[in-house]
């Protein structure tokens, strides 16, 4: 179970980085974008830190307040589930 829950974060975390790299050479391209939706679905989906990642190593989405706080406050409640089922 432990080796499906780690491989399950890091895909998710991969996931979360790669669509902000993506969405951000859609920016650049004025191509179709990503949902914000999406962005943060996949970051509420467990890659909230690779999707924390993805915004300062492509300066992508810095400058909405809502992604400034609300990736890091999604980080911080995922820590703390998990650390929830750690301690247990």
């Amino acid at each position: 179970m432990t080796y499906f829950v780690t491989g399950y974060l890091i895909c998710i975390n991969l996931a979360g980085l790669a669509s902000m790299g993506m969405d951000k050479r859609k920016a650049i391209r004025h191509e179709w974008r990503i949902s914000e939706a999406t962005l943060f679905l996949i970051a509420l989906l467990g890659g909230s830190m690779g999707s924390i990642v993805g915004m300062q190593l492509f300066r992508h989405k810095t400058r909405h307040w809502y992604f400034v706080w609300g990736m890091p406050i999604i980080f911080f409640m995922e820590l703390a589930l998990i650390l929830q089922f750690v301690v247990r």
